[in-house]
């Protein structure tokens, strides 16, 4: 009998590269992140008791792996092996990322068959955008992360970026995507970026704590309310950068409508950006 795929947990959260460079400099006890890092211990304790056999990042590259000439508004890597990219100042001293290909070449099928036109990947490296999450997931990762990764790639930092519907919309149909793979695997999806932040123009440093709640909140209970916010209302009130919340959609999209929530924690300033993280349980509730 054919094995059934199925989605255990989503964790949504930002991918600030300052994250990783306290995490990297022995900086996680300094007063300046030291909450940050105590709101991350319980979501950390969670996922090292339910670790998946392969996880997705859903994530965008910062001109890094990819060039700004080209940039897809949806990619998917099929590779084995993705190196970590070197940013400016030498790669992250973190674990390459092991790929699956098999599983992607399932998902990419899948996602092409429901009419969702991904650009593919067979060589990448990967930027803060994807190892910081996994180091969110796991601070001491040794020689190798948990387990191998699929890297969704969403362009967040060049105009027209796809709309929040599209983003929830194709992670309903990675959903399915993942229950119709044909092997009985456990898998974790990661929504990265975010939350409310500029960087630059008339707004540099803006930040939105009350959308940020709302939206903490929704990603919980009615994720298709945030999905009808247009491009512009996500920009006027998270920030040219905060439209970084779309890829949060895509993970929620592929659980199911009623999931439940593990932990969530909100921290500001991260850099000149909010950070938000929550983990949600997709399995169906246990009797007590």
């Amino acid at each position: 009998m054919a094995g059934v795929a199925e989605v255990i947990w989503g964790l949504a959260t930002s991918h600030v590269p300052s994250i990783g460079a306290a995490m990297d400099r022995g900086k996680t006890e300094d007063p300046n992140w030291k909450d940050l890092f105590d709101g991350y211990a319980p979501a950390r304790q969670w996922l090292a008791q339910h670790e998946p056999d392969v996880a997705i990042v859903v994530y965008n590259d910062h001109a890094n792996g990819l060039d700004l000439d080209i940039v897809p508004t949806f990619g998917i890597g099929t590779a084995d092996h993705y190196r970590v990219a070197d940013e400016g100042y030498g790669p992250r001293q973190v674990p390459d990322v092991i790929g699956d290909p098999d599983l992607s070449l399932h998902l990419l099928e899948s996602l092409v068959d429901e009419n969702f036109d991904l650009t593919v990947f067979q060589e990448l490296e990967v930027d803060h955008g994807l190892t910081v999450p996994l180091s969110v997931w796991t601070p001491d990762p040794g020689d190798a992360w948990p387990c191998p990764v699929v890297p969704i790639l969403v362009n967040v930092i060049q105009y027209p970026q796809p709309t929040a519907a599209r983003c929830y919309a194709l992670g309903q149909a990675l959903g399915r995507a993942i229950r119709s793979y044909g092997e009985d695997v456990t898998v974790g999806i990661l929504g990265t970026g975010g939350m409310s932040h500029q960087l630059a123009g008339a707004r540099a440093g803006f930040i939105n704590p009350e959308f940020d709640a709302m939206w903490l909140e929704k990603i919980h209970t009615d994720p298709a309310a945030l999905a009808a916010l247009s491009r512009e209302e996500l920009i006027r009130e998270a920030g040219s950068e905060g439209i970084e919340l779309i890829m949060w959609l895509i993970m929620r999209g592929a659980m199911a409508d009623e999931v439940t929530k593990v932990h969530s924690h909100y921290f500001l300033p991260a850099s000149n950006t909010a950070a938000g993280i929550a983990l949600f349980d997709n399995r169906a509730p246990q009797p007590a």
